[in-house]
Parts: structure tokens; C-alpha cells; sequence
């Protein structure tokens, strides 16, 4: 539903508070417009794909149709990625994103601010990624232990349109600190974003009419952190397009800077390409004047089931059909995979879903960490219980066959199982950890021999046994996990005071693939009740 949003400012009180007489470009008292458009948390879906309940949603194809249309009836287009299209299907994952990227070039994305999967791949990689980008990689608050900006990334970019211009900076989540896979993010630092914000913003509204922050920071509740943080501390920005907490913003979430009194709108698409931020608007002397918001669904899907037990699927909003020619660019990603993921590993009796994975116990996460135990048990690596992080499971496993590309999808991660030993002092400060985080990426999924509860509001775990007994302090455990977790990853700093690690080399998703083989094919989702969240 279209949302009209009109800010009434009369342009003698805008010139006289913001100073109209250094905007660069722009004559006084003309009205400007600017469509931006926007996705984030692409998360390697370069095709359309299944998505429950439906099959055929999303897609860059479908995404450059829409892109197409939006230039076709509007002079000034801006078109921004706000991160983390790195990491998803194995159409993706397989070419380290490199369809990806074809198909950003072909849209003609204007930008992307660096999400935290963008460190998912290795440093040259990365590097790879960026020189086959048509489009800059932004991102102000990280920086090298020398100062310097990461290699071939830059902190902002200007745009053009001969009648003015306009300025966009990235951000990204500090957190990633934390949640970055270590041997990557190693020799970063990464600053707080508002302080850096606060720096940048009155440079660059010397050099442009308005600025834009295209950040990966999150929505949150708390208003103290996230790009909420940065609309209420940062004055001087027009617009804040985010991503990293997979929002679905419907209407701008308007916040007030404290400084200017002026309310500051956050928009984000939700994630995987499904939705495409559409905001349009108009300014007089750097002062927006008017937004025009409409979050786009790119052929999204609902199912409705007839009573013969048959399904029809319906679009959200229009049908949009899909460029024929990025389409052609795409095939040969899909053909070269669809012959090792089409094989059948089974069937699910019901759908294992993922959407509740951050906040409390799921049957796929079950699934997962049992995967890893099974597997240690297996070769004889005498585990006590196994850790997942509720964050590296990435999607559903629909009612019906399961093929291997499936289990690609739930673990898109290039993730080894490790075999990592605490003292049990560490094993108790690892779950307190876990108390802490729930809601997060970092919130865990555990294997059978684990049970207690989270204390949120304590950040502890209370009554921790494993096997049945209660954590000796003393003793040393031997704990299934995956190797990023056992860097350090998701704050987990924990597991850096092992007293001994085995890598077996084994990619996670393999081993899911034998668990689910093991039990004949067939799986049921079940939540064991191994902890409670209070």
C-alpha cells in the first residue's frame, strides 16, 4: 500500500536554519526528485527460487525488469545495495558470487555499503569481487591497523545529475568485530559508526545537496544502536537505507534527530531480493520536502490450498516478468550446479522452519547440531555435545523430497566440523554467553545431551547439564562445532581458551547430508526440548 508522507517546510525558514547559500548546485527555491531504490541482504539469490510457501519468487532477472520500468518513468534514479549479498544458494556460493555481481552490472547498481558477509570470502576474494564491481564498495568505519581504508573501498561516493548532487556513505555494524569470520576481519578496525558518521556527513554536504546513508547496521527495538542510532545522532541526512536485521519495512520507520529536530526516515527491504524499497523524493535547498515510500515485492507469492488438496499460488501485487537477456547470463550458473544438487538425499515429513532459529530451539537447528554429533560419534572423536549457531542455518526444508541442494541452502557456509575441548569453567561461561544473545545470529542450537534455561535478564544459563550432569568446573569437553565457532566467531571469544582442537575437514552440510541418510531418508521435525528461554 502506497504511503504519502509530506513534510511542510517553508523554504525561507529552510534557507535561513540550513543555510541554502553553500548547497553546490541547485538554484534556490527549486524543487528536486530523486527515486531511490534499494536492496539488501541479497544473500546469493541470483535467480528466482523456491521460498516457502511457493517456488518462483525473487530473482535479478525479474529485479532488472522492475529497475527498468522504475528508470523508464522517472529523470533521476539512484539504485543502492546496503550489503551482504554475499552467502546463500549454491547457484552463488559455488562461483563465490560471481552471478551475483553480473547481475548488480546489469541492473546498474549505483553502490553497495559492505555488509558483514562480505568478508565471508577470503582477502583476494574479496578483492576479486570488487574489480569485477561496475559500482564502488562503501564503507567509512572500517579501516587497517595503519589507518588506511580497505583496499579498493571507499568511504562515500557522489552522483551527478547536472542539477545537483547527491552523496552517499557506508557504515557497517560495528559488531562485526565480533561476528566476522576471524581469519578474514583480522587486521581491521572497525570504529564506531556515529562518531565516524559525525566526521563525514559535514564534508560531504559541502560537496553535495543531500546526503544518503547506505548502512548495514540493523533495525532494532533499542533505539541506541543500529541505523536508528545513527538517524537520531547524525544530523544532516536525508535518507537512511539499511539493511543486516532483514526488515520488512513497510512504511518508513521516522526518527528524530536531536540535534535538528527534523525526523530522519530508515527504510529496508527484508532480504533475498524478495522485496525492492522504492522511495521518492522531493527537495527544496537540501531540505526533503516530501517522501513517497512503496516497498515493492518482486514476485512474491502466497499459496492458497483448494479442497481437493491442491494448491494455487497467487503474486503480491503484480507479476513482473523477467529480462530475457540477464536471464541467458545467469543459465550457465544454474546448469552447472543442477546436476549434483538435483539428487534426492530423502524426505521431509512436514517443513522444518528457520524463522524462529534467533530465539529459541527449532527443529532444524536440532537437526543441525545433532548432525555434527552424530558425525564425531561416527569417527570415534568422543564428543560430549555439539554448538550451532543459530545464524549460520540460513533457510527452511520444505514438506516433501529433499534434494542435496537444499541442504546447500540451509548451511551455505564453507564450515568444517571441528572437535574443540573446554574446561568446563569455559563450557559454563560459553552458554552464559548464549543467555545473552538471544534474538541474535550468535543464539545457539544444541545437540541431544544438552539441557537448561536461558536467564535473558541474568545472562546465565541455570541448571547446565550435559549427559545429565551438572558442568564440573574441573572437567575438560569434548564439544562438536563448526569451524568458524571455533575461531571465535559470534563473540564466542570463549572457545579461543580450548585446551585442544581437531579439524576434520568435513564441510558441515556433507555431514547433514549422511545424518539425514542415516535415518533411511526420512525426517519428522521435532523440537527435543533441550532449553527454555525466560
Amino acid at each position: 500500500m502506497k504511503k504519502l508522507f509530506r513534510i511542510l517546510i517553508l523554504v525561507g525558514i529552510a534557507a535561513a536554519v540550513l543555510g541554502c547559500a553553500s548547497s553546490p548546485i541547485m538554484a534556490p527555491g527549486v524543487e528536486h526528485h530523486l527515486t531511490v531504490l534499494s536492496t539488501n541482504d541479497e544473500h546469493g539469490h541470483p535467480v528466482a527460487f523456491f521460498n516457502y510457501p511457493a517456488p518462483g519468487q525473487g530473482g535479478m532477472p525479474a529485479r532488472a525488469t522492475f529497475v527498468n520500468l522504475v528508470r523508464a518513468a522517472n529523470k533521476n534514479v539512484l539504485v543502492l545495495s546496503a550489503g551482504d549479498f554475499n552467502t546463500g544458494r549454491p547457484e552463488s556460493n559455488f562461483f563465490k558470487a560471481e552471478p551475483d555481481i553480473i547481475g548488480m552490472n546489469y541492473i546498474g547498481y549505483d553502490a553497495l555499503s559492505m555488509g558483514n558477509h562480505e568478508f565471508d570470502p577470503s582477502p583476494a576474494e574479496m578483492q576479486k569481487q570488487i574489480a569485477d564491481s561496475n559500482f564502488p564498495w562503501l564503507c567509512a568505519n572500517v579501516v587497517k591497523e595503519n589507518g588506511k581504508y580497505i583496499d579498493n573501498v571507499q568511504p562515500y561516493m557522489i552522483k551527478d545529475y547536472g542539477t545537483f548532487k547527491v552523496a552517499v556513505f557506508g557504515l557497517m555494524t560495528a559488531e562485526t568485530a565480533k561476528t566476522g569470520n576471524p581469519a578474514n576481519i583480522k587486521g581491521y578496525v572497525f570504529k564506531d559508526e556515529v562518531e565516524v558518521a559525525k566526521k563525514l556527513v559535514p564534508e560531504l554536504k559541502k560537496k553535495a545537496d543531500i546526503v544518503i546513508a547506505l548502512v548495514h547496521m540493523g533495525i532494532y527495538s533499542d533505539a541506541s544502536k543500529g541505523s536508528k542510532r545513527i538517524a537520531a545522532e547524525v544530523p544532516g541526512i536525508a535518507l537512511v537505507v539499511d539493511g543486516h536485521t532483514h526488515t520488512k519495512v513497510e512504511e518508513p520507520i521516522w526518527i528524530e534527530n536531536k540535534y535538528s529536530g527534523r525526523k530522519v526516515p530508515i527504510v529496508q527491504s527484508q532480504s533475498w531480493g524478495l522485496y525492492m524499497t522504492k522511495t521518492d523524493l522531493s527537495f527544496i535547498n537540501g531540505v526533503v520536502t516530501n517522501i513517497d515510500y512503496k516497498l515493492v515485492p518482486i514476485n512474491v507469492k502466497w499459496r492458497e490450498k483448494l479442497a481437493d488438496g491442491t494448491s494455487v499460488y497467487h503474486y503480491v501485487g503484480n507479476e513482473i516478468a523477467e529480462d530475457q537477456e540477464l536471464k541467458a547470463k545467469l543459465q550457465p550458473y544454474v546448469d552447472k550446479v543442477k546436476a549434483v544438487l538435483d539428487e534426492k538425499i530423502g524426505n521431509a515429513t512436514a517443513p522444518f522452519l528457520n524463522k524462529d532459529t534467533r530465539k529459541t530451539e527449532t527443529a532444524i537447528g536440532d537437526m543441525v547440531a545433532d548432525s555434527m554429533l552424530w558425525y564425531a560419534k561416527k569417527q570415534n572423536l568422543e564428543p560430549d555435545f555439539a554448538f550451532q549457531n543459530g545464524g549460520g542455518i540460513r533457510t527452511d526444508i520444505a514438506e516433501g523430497e529433499i534434494k542435496k541442494g537444499t541442504i546447500y541452502e540451509v548451511l551455505p557456509f564453507d564450515n568444517s566440523i571441528m572437535m574443540v575441548s573446554l574446561k568446563g569453567s569455559d563450557v559454563i561461561a560459553l552458554f552464559d554467553r548464549a543467555a545473552t544473545v538471544v534474538g541474535h545470529g550468535a543464539m545457539p542450537q544444541v545437540s541431544d545431551g544438552v539441557s537448561c534455561t536461558f536467564d535473558t535478564a541474568a545472562g546465565k544459563a541455570l541448571d547446565l547439564k550435559i549427559n545429565g550432569a551438572p558442568v564440573d568446573p574441573e572437567k575438560v569437553y569434548r564439544i562438536a562445532t563448526n569451524s568458524y565457532l571455533a575461531a571465535g566467531g559470534d563473540g564466542y571469544s570463549v572457545f579461543k581458551n580450548k585446551v585442544d582442537e581437531y579439524d576434520s575437514s568435513l564441510m558441515q552440510r556433507d555431514a547433514f547430508i549422511e545424518y539425514v541418510q542415516s535415518l533411511g531418508g526420512t525426517i519428522t521435525p521435532e523440537v527435543k526440548g533441550r532449553y527454555t528461554v525466560k
